[in-house]
């Protein structure tokens, strides 16, 4: 069975309660991403978001194709397909936190053995005290050794290209 392929489990739930911007909290040698911004007003706008990140859709509004037996809960397996048309590289990883609330929630997944990466991603709705709907995406992670190690450039790249996804479809799933 996959196991997790890297050492601070539930390391991003941590970085996003307590400020991402604390240097001291990011694991060394990693990439890091945090991205925060303003995607709509209300309850309802934060309960289409909450819905679309615990259900997947922003993976899949991503264009990563998620195969997963369930929504995104403590536990929970999805094997995302990263590449165009039918040519995808297989990324397994696992749901290492889950929240559900009415103003915060999100998830952290763990990359699993047979991911291109070592690291967590986490993916979170938020309804402050003005009624605004923030979306956040932090992640930290390192290329796997091996030909993945050389290729690491590239999967910035992609890395940030699929972050501005991201970022799109959590402003089409608030409205």
């Amino acid at each position: 069975m996959a196991e997790l392929t890297y050492p601070q489990i539930g390391l991003t739930r941590e970085l996003l309660r307590d400020g991402p911007e604390s240097v001291a909290g990011w694991p060394g040698g990693n990439q890091r991403v945090f991205e925060r911004i303003e995607v709509g007003c209300g309850a309802e706008s934060f309960g289409r978001l909450s819905s679309g990140i615990l259900d997947w859709g922003i993976q899949e509004a991503a264009g990563l194709r998620p195969r997963a037996e369930g929504p995104a809960v403590l536990g929970a397996r999805v094997v995302c397909g990263f590449g165009v048309g039918p040519i995808r590289l297989p990324v397994p990883c696992e749901v290492v936190w889950s929240e559900r609330g009415e103003r915060f929630s999100g998830f952290g997944y763990g990359t699993l053995t047979g991911h291109p990466a070592r690291g967590e991603e986490a993916f979170a709705a938020e309804l402050d005290e003005a009624d605004r709907v923030w979306f956040s995406v932090l992640a930290f992670s390192r290329p796997r050794p091996g030909i993945y190690t050389l290729a690491a450039p590239v999967s910035r790249l992609m890395q940030r290209f699929v972050t501005r996804k991201y970022l799109v479809a959590a402003r089409a799933l608030a409205e």
